[in-house]
């Protein structure tokens, strides 16, 4: 393995994640796509870009570069399982409540909780001070004696639309979990709200909550939505849990601790992806073309990759071509890519463009003569991206985050998988649309994290809750793979996954073949202090 590259690669995810604070939009999964609306952080970033590349230090929300190559050349050596946790949903739930009770007795010790002196003391150092919080703040502020109230602010119009089925599938959950007795007998509503994707009217909608609706808490979809209130919400001493974006600055317990993300985040991914080329392609001479959506989202995957392979041994040459967002054909832009001759392509696109991609990359003859083609995590979506690619889409690789896909048939046996399809069917929604799946995902650990919350000294409030989560420090996901670590450990641990699965598609079967075991890295992300211009 090439270390200088590495090095590299790690000193520049400052300038990688800079950009990212931008990124936004979606796919079929729930992760993000790119959007114009990064705000004056981004233009800051943009303009201290060639300060921060200079900085090699270790950057936050990033694994170490060996413990990343060196967790992919184990997992190689292992067998792919896709075996469920348990047989029956029943066996989940008593899984989940054995869980559930390791944490509420390590909380309930005597250690942790909110003190009388306003300070709420968590496992792995976590300290939360709420005499900071504004005069008339309320630990209780949106839950009664039979209801929750949680905001969440997304985009239900625009181009980026789709994601609204993230929180359609949050509040179908709920919507069962109400039938069948609430959170410890109260119900939890939502209160959904359209912000466009556009960062300031994420603002004026999350003014409008605090204002007027007054809920527990607020979720937030996208990087910029997500950094335009994370101030603000952190101030007012909300809760903004399991944010939709894997943007590694949600990993900041110290400075935002009302706020956590939870899938797996673009650093890592970026770092699995040049472990795997140095790790395969030993011999170097290696030529990568990588088609870039010419947005904040795809910039963020060009800027890093291409610092690497500029101090990469192995890495000869990289053909990067941008492309417009809102293209109806990627023809064009195959044609200069597939004369490349590249023996690696990556796809750093996302949104209909992973179809697209797919597609011309095999119209082109890149997919006969490249060694290996990349899809991003955000194109996982089985139905959306590669069955209407049909044999095109035959042996793609992708680093998928760990999570299942609820459309991919080799879960359809899974009692976790099979109750998300019967409960969305059940709704009158399409259960091939993952990201209602994905927000049933969401809304598991939301739930889980309540109920944890509720058996708490004191009983459910905002200081509990945050109590929950940070002290949530392993679970069974039951969105997960097999053998994806799930939890956060207060200071010490501030990310959920940090894992993931290499999958490889098989067109004929329509399903991701996990290739050898999971990829872990639980635990081993540094926290990500953001500074706007400076990163981790």
């Amino acid at each position: 393995m090439n270390k200088p590259a590495w090095r590299r690669l790690l000193a520049l995810l400052f300038a990688f994640t800079m950009v990212a604070a931008a990124c936004g939009g979606g796919d079929e999964d729930g992760t993000e796509a790119g959007s114009d609306e990064g705000g004056s952080d981004t233009t800051e970033a943009m303009e201290d870009e060639d300060e921060a590349m200079e900085d090699d230090g270790e950057t936050g929300g990033a694994v170490d570069e060996d413990a990343a190559a060196d967790a992919l050349e184990d997992a190689a050596d292992e067998e792919a399982s896709t075996e469920a946790a348990a047989g029956s949903l029943d066996e989940l739930e008593a899984i989940w409540a054995e869980e559930r009770q390791v944490i509420i007795d390590n909380l309930n010790s005597g250690e942790f909780g909110l003190g009388d002196d306003g300070v709420l003391v968590g496992p792995g150092g976590f300290t939360l001070d709420t005499n900071s919080c504004p005069g008339d703040w309320d630990n209780l502020e949106g839950i009664t004696d039979s209801s929750i109230l949680i905001g969440h602010t997304t985009a239900q119009s625009g181009a980026l639309a789709a994601y609204g089925n993230i929180g359609v599938g949050e509040e179908i959950y709920f919507n069962w979990k109400n039938e069948n007795g609430g959170v410890g007998g109260r119900e939890v509503s939502m209160i959904i709200k359209d912000d466009a994707y556009v960062a300031t009217q994420t603002q004026e909608l999350v003014a409008e909550l605090l204002q007027s609706d007054k809920p527990f808490a607020i979720q937030t979809l996208g990087s910029p939505n997500t950094f335009a209130v994370y101030n603000e919400l952190n101030d007012e001493c909300v809760p903004q849990p399991l944010v939709f974006t894997g943007h590694q600055a949600w990993g900041d317990p110290v400075g935002h601790p009302w706020t956590t993300g939870m899938q797996m985040s673009y650093a890592t991914e970026a770092l699995l992806w040049g472990s795997y080329i140095e790790q395969n392609f030993p011999d170097g001479g290696v030529t990568v073309a990588a088609l870039v959506m010419d947005n904040d989202f795809g910039l963020a995957y060009k800027q890093g990759f291409e610092e690497f392979a500029e101090a990469s041994d192995i890495i000869d040459e990289v053909e990067f071509v941008l492309h417009d967002p809102a293209a109806a054909t990627l023809t064009n832009e195959f044609t200069t890519l597939a004369a490349a001759n590249p023996n690696v392509f990556i796809s750093m696109t996302a949104g209909n463009p992973c179809l697209l991609a797919v597609q011309e990359a095999a119209r082109s003859g890149l997919t006969e003569n490249a060694d290996e083609l990349f899809a991003p995590s955000v194109c996982k979506a089985i139905e959306a991206y590669m069955a209407p690619a049909g044999d095109a889409a035959n042996d793609w690789l992708i680093f998928g985050g760990g999570v299942k896909d609820n459309s991919d048939p080799q879960y359809s046996d899974d009692p976790w998988i099979a109750f998300v399809n019967e409960t969305i069917e059940a709704a009158g929604q399409d259960p091939a649309i993952s990201l209602f799946g994905t927000g049933f995902g969401q809304a598991w650990t939301f739930d889980q994290a309540l109920q944890i919350a509720s058996e708490l000294d004191g009983g459910l409030s905002r200081t509990n809750f945050i109590l929950a989560l940070r002290g949530m420090t392993s679970m069974t996901h039951p969105n997960n793979i097999d053998g994806i670590g799930f939890g956060m450990n207060g200071n010490e641990d501030a990310y959920f996954i940090e894992g993931s699965d290499l999958s490889r598609f098989d067109a004929g079967a329509q399903t991701w073949n996990q290739e050898g075991g999971i990829i872990d890295l639980s635990g081993q992300s540094p926290n990500c202090p953001w500074v706007a211009g400076e990163g981790c």
